[in-house]
């Protein structure tokens, strides 16, 4: 019993993705799959994200730049060196936490809007760079064989393959972040974003400390990068450094609550799916990224804690089921 009560929160989450992965897989249907597959992928990138600002307070418009990197390294291996999916997955894992190992040791020293700021320079410097350097297509992009899919089973096959991948993936990154939120280490993070001079005084290296979480943050995106741009056979630079796309990543944060593991799944799937509706209104199909900074202003102003944190605050007795 106390096992159970010790890792209710991770039951719960654990739980609630199981119904939303298991759902495609029930009905057969594609386009259900390709829902999915979006949500579950906002899910993936969000939590990655609440690693470093749900824990520590950074707030990053830079963290679509290790999905774009990963995924143009991972593309590169399949389409020109003809490695596998795997092995490309892992090169993109590896890429992004080592820009953000370099990163974190340049740009982490700033603090508030200093740092937001030069994570916004950092994106758009590696997108120029990306648009200018020729072996990875350049300003055009790159475009896979559709031989590849093959090695695969075929197109179908592999769509199916990259759904599972990143169930998987997104799994990985939920667990990640769980343990990284019970352990020392996430302890103390949560004392940096409390007050950081605070924690340096009682002993925790700071620097150190939020570099590290920085790099844990950057793996995941990196091989989500690679898998959906092998889903998607193409990659061109404006849709690999999209900024908007950090924006919203922010955004399904904060929705859902930040520094919570279950926070990140109710944001993506609560602003997924009002992103669906925009979308298909010929009233809002064209203000969705404006309805998107709106919400986020409104939870800033009147529900801090996000979703999560509203319904602990409101129902005490949920406070071990909501982690």
């Amino acid at each position: 019993m106390s096992i159970l009560r010790k890792y209710l929160g991770l039951i719960v989450t654990i739980g609630v993705m199981l119904i939303l992965v298991a759902w495609p897989v029930v009905t057969g249907k594609d386009i259900t799959r390709e829902t999915t597959f979006t949500i579950l992928l906002s899910v993936a990138l969000a939590s990655s994200l609440n690693i470093l600002l749900g824990y520590t307070g950074y707030v990053s418009f830079g963290h679509v730049v290790f999905f774009g990197l990963g995924g143009y390294v991972g593309f590169y291996l399949m389409s020109v060196q003809e490695m596998s999916l795997w092995v490309a997955m892992l090169a993109g894992g590896v890429a992004a936490s080592l820009l953000a190992f370099l990163l974190g040791k340049a740009i982490l020293r700033l603090r508030g809007g200093y740092f937001a700021l030069a994570t916004i320079g950092v994106n758009e410097a590696m997108r120029a760079f990306i648009n200018n350097f020729d072996p990875f297509g350049g300003p055009v992009g790159m475009t896979l064989n559709f031989q590849v899919y093959r090695d695969y089973g075929g197109p179908g096959e592999a769509l199916w393959l990259a759904y599972y991948v990143l169930a998987a993936l997104t799994f990985a990154v939920l667990i990640m972040s769980y343990l990284v939120r019970t352990s020392k280490f996430g302890l103390g993070l949560l004392a940096i974003r409390e007050d950081e001079d605070a924690a340096e005084v009682m002993g925790v290296n700071a620097p150190n400390v939020k570099t590290w979480a920085y790099v844990i943050s950057a793996i995941i995106p990196g091989m989500l990068g690679v898998l959906f741009f092998f889903k998607n056979g193409s990659i061109e630079p404006a849709p690999a450094f999209r900024l908007h796309f950090s924006i919203e990543m922010i955004v399904m944060v904060m929705l859902g609550g930040q520094g919570t593991v279950l926070g990140p799944i109710l944001g993506a799937y609560g602003y997924q799916s009002l992103r669906g509706f925009l979308l298909t209104s010929p009233i809002f199909k064209d203000i969705q990224l404006a309805v998107a900074g709106a919400l986020l202003l409104v939870i800033v102003l009147f529900v801090p804690a996000g979703v999560v944190g509203w319904l602990r605050n409101r129902f005490p007795t949920l406070r071990r089921a909501l982690q």
